[in-house]
């Protein structure tokens, strides 16, 4: 199979696991696309219904309270991605243990 086929078949990097990382970026793309529509079009009901001004959602100016809480729940997601990010298990199972002990544990 030549490059031409390759690239006919959605094939564009040698490596698959660069292949696998491109579809993931992209299916976030997406993920955060949808996301970011229904957070417009909820912004648009609100302000449409008068439960908020036009702009509330921009101007919005946090409490300590609410900082804190806003920065906690970045700092959780952040620390998440960073363990994704720095983890030294095998590329084909990442995260397999910390999988398997989520898997075990008691719902909440």
């Amino acid at each position: 199979m030549g490059a031409d086929d390759d690239k006919a078949a959605g094939v564009y990097f040698a490596d698959p696991q660069v292949e696998r990382l491109l579809d993931l970026i992209l299916q976030l793309t997406v993920e955060l696309n949808a996301a970011n529509q229904r957070q417009r079009v909820l912004e648009m009901l609100l302000v449409s219904h008068g439960v908020l001004d036009a702009g509330a959602v921009d101007g919005f100016q946090p409490d300590e309270t609410q900082r804190a809480e806003l920065h906690r729940t970045r700092d959780e997601l952040l620390g998440r991605w960073l363990r994704v990010i720095t983890e030294t298990g095998s590329a084909a199972a990442p995260l397999r243990p910390e999988w398997f002990a989520a898997l075990s544990a008691p719902l909440p």
